[in-house]
């Protein structure tokens, strides 16, 4: 168990190193510094102190170097956006807010698209099956963005229930919850339908069937203990492609989270955050992804000796 902990922990190590280089890789093709950062106006001699500063006069690889020293402290700098403010330090003070919103979503993923799945599987070709498909196929087919400002329109705008945008109560957070939910909610219930509907065809679930055991028993004790693998698989994509993937629907509803904050750095040319922003994001889904990993040795203890 150790030495497969130790060797997922370092796959993940190794993966952050290859982030960290194309980060470092893209801020130096999206041009000079020096032009973001200083006026039009500036002189000769502060752009010569401002590179000597920075180290822009040094060897790429040094420069690399530094940028990954500082990384590993948490430093990227000062926000230019929000001055005064330390971009991972900015970024992390809206974590709490991206991960209220992700964890309600992934709540309401599995509380409807697990049973969805299985009812679907159980009774295979009713019309609880045709339904499930149909709405897998609309969830996948929406756009998240335009499923978000549709639920502004009729929840907010029409009906008045709930707040258009910002951050506050449990009020705020159904309609981008449930926006950021729609297409997961399609994906996991087709993939546990899959699944199921292979564990239920097994010559071992006929057996029981014919040894009289309750259908309660044979499709949540035996079959979906067996088919619980592959959503499992997808669930750690599910976890962290709601975290990373809760941008667009943060700016759609001004929800001030880590995807508000990436859409507004980019805008602002602000480079210590966006790469801070990037950084934070693949760390969560790193750990999303570990963190699955782990689960599999708990459904599948062969797993560990493999």
């Amino acid at each position: 168990m150790l030495r497969y902990l130790l060797l997922r922990v370092s796959s993940s190590l190794f993966a952050l190193l290859i982030i960290t280089m194309i980060v470092f890789s893209l801020s130096q093709l999206s041009g000079s510094p020096v032009d973001a950062l200083l006026p039009d106006d500036a002189t000769q001699e502060q752009i010569d102190l401002f590179i000597r500063e920075w180290g822009l006069d040094q060897p790429l690889w040094k420069q690399y170097l530094t940028f990954l020293g500082n990384a590993v402290q948490g430093d990227f700098g000062i926000s230019l956006k929000w001055p005064g403010e330390s971009a991972m330090g900015f970024v992390i003070d809206r974590m709490p807010a991206t991960l209220k919103l992700g964890g309600l979503s992934i709540l309401i993923t599995l509380v409807i698209a697990l049973p969805l799945g299985i009812a679907a599987a159980v009774y295979k070709g009713s019309l609880i099956d045709k339904g499930a498909q149909g709405f897998a196929l609309l969830g996948q087919s929406m756009p998240n963005f335009w499923l978000g400002i549709v639920l502004i329109w009729v929840f907010s705008v029409w009906l008045g229930w709930l707040p258009t945008s910002g951050i506050g109560g449990f009020a705020h957070l159904i309609l981008p919850a449930i926006a950021i939910a729609w297409f997961q909610i399609s994906a996991l219930a087709r993939l546990t339908r899959s699944a199921m509907l292979e564990v239920l065809d097994a010559e071992y679930i006929k057996l029981a069937r014919v040894k009289g055991v309750s259908e309660w028993v044979v499709v949540f004790k035996h079959a979906l203990r067996n088919a619980a693998v592959v959503p499992l698989t997808y669930f750690g994509i599910l976890a962290a492609s709601i975290l990373t993937g809760s941008v667009v629907i943060e700016s759609v509803y001004s929800y001030p989270g880590m995807g508000w904050v990436a859409i507004e750095a980019i805008r602002g040319r602000d480079f210590p955050v966006v790469q801070a922003v990037i950084i934070a994001y693949a760390v969560i889904y790193m750990l999303s992804n570990l963190f699955v990993d782990l689960l599999y040795v708990v459904v599948n203890p062969r797993i560990r000796h493999g």
